[in-house]
C-alpha cells in the first residue's frame, strides 16, 4: 500500500486560467519553479547540440562578433561607410555594444523558435511550455559571459580603463532579458501557428541592427537619431556604454522608464502565453 502525500501533483480547475488576480501569477510562478530541473536539462541538451561536432566550439561566440566588427572597420577604412567618431578605440567600443545587442538579437531568435524546436515534447509531456522559451536563453547567457571575457582582454589590449560603474552594467541586462523574453513568449506562439514568423524575426533583427547605433556612432541629428530616442535597444546599449566608459548614465530617466516598460512587457506576455498555451498545443 502506498502511503503519504503524493508529490508533484497538479490539480486543474476550469477557472484557474482566468483573470489577472495575484493567485494566478503565483500559480504560474510555482509551475515554472517546479520545472526548474526540466529547464536545466533542456539547456544542457541545447548547449550540447549547439556545439556537437564543432571544431571551434564555444569560440564561435567570440569569432562572430569579431568578424562583424572587423568588417565594419574594413568598410570604414575603405571609405565605403563612416562609423563616426568614438572616444574609445573603435574595436573596444563596438564589441561592448555588440555584446549587449546579441543578448536581444540571438535571444529573440532562439525564443521565437523554441516551441517548434520542442517537437513532440509539446504534445506528449504535460509541463509549462514557457519552460522551453526560458531554457532557450541559457545558451545566450553563456555566450554573453564568454564575450565579456573577450571585452576585458580587448580593453586591456587598447589600454581602456572601465569606470567603477562598470560593475553595474550587468543590471542593464535585466530589462534587456525581460524585453527579449516577453517578445519571445508571444512570438513563439505565433511561430507555432505560422512557421514564417521565425524568418520574419530573423530579417527584422538584422534590419534593426543597422538602424541602431551598435556598430556606428549615433549621428546626433536626422531621422535615424530621432528614431533612436525611442528605440529601446539603442537606450539599453547606450546605458551599458555609459556605465562602462563614462561613469554615469547620460539619460537615467529615459533608461528607467524603458526598463519598467520592458518588465511590464514580460509580465503581460507571460500571462498571455499562459492563457493561449492550452490551445497552442493542438496546433504544433
Amino acid at each position: 500500500m502506498v502511503t503519504g502525500k503524493p508529490e508533484h501533483v497538479v490539480i486543474y480547475r476550469p477557472d484557474q486560467n482566468r483573470g489577472w488576480a495575484p493567485s494566478v501569477w503565483l500559480t504560474m510562478a510555482r509551475e515554472v519553479a517546479a520545472s526548474r530541473d526540466l529547464i536545466w536539462r533542456l539547456f544542457v541538451r541545447d548547449f550540447s547540440a549547439r556545439y556537437k561536432q564543432s571544431l571551434l566550439g564555444v569560440l564561435w561566440a567570440v569569432l562572430l562578433p569579431v568578424c562583424a566588427v572587423g568588417t565594419f572597420m574594413l568598410l570604414n577604412s575603405s571609405g565605403v561607410l563612416d562609423v563616426g567618431s568614438t572616444t574609445t578605440p573603435y574595436p573596444a567600443w563596438a564589441l561592448l555594444n555588440l555584446t549587449v545587442w546579441q543578448v536581444f538579437a540571438a535571444g529573440l531568435t532562439a525564443t521565437t523558435g523554441s516551441i517548434v524546436a520542442g517537437g513532440s515534447m509539446v504534445v506528449k509531456i504535460n509541463f509549462p511550455k514557457s519552460a522551453l522559451v526560458m531554457a532557450s536563453l541559457g545558451n545566450i547567457l553563456v555566450e554573453t559571459a564568454i564575450r565579456t571575457v573577450m571585452i576585458v582582454l580587448v580593453f586591456a589590449w587598447y589600454g581602456v580603463s572601465p569606470k567603477a560603474t562598470a560593475a553595474l552594467a550587468p543590471l542593464v541586462l535585466i530589462p534587456v532579458l525581460a524585453l527579449t523574453l516577453g517578445m519571445g513568449l508571444v512570438l513563439s506562439l505565433f511561430n507555432a501557428l505560422l512557421r514564417d514568423v521565425i524568418h520574419i524575426v530573423t530579417v527584422g533583427v538584422s534590419f534593426l541592427l543597422f538602424v541602431t547605433p551598435v556598430l556606428y556612432a549615433d549621428p546626433g541629428q536626422g531621422l535615424l537619431s530621432r528614431w533612436n530616442t525611442i528605440n529601446p535597444m539603442a537606450i539599453f546599449v547606450g546605458a551599458t556604454r555609459d556605465l562602462v566608459l563614462n561613469g554615469k548614465l547620460e539619460d537615467p530617466v529615459r533608461f528607467l522608464w524603458y526598463s519598467a516598460a520592458s518588465i511590464v512587457v514580460f509580465f503581460v506576455s507571460w500571462r498571455f502565453f499562459n492563457l493561449v498555451e492550452p490551445r497552442m498545443v493542438e496546433r504544433v
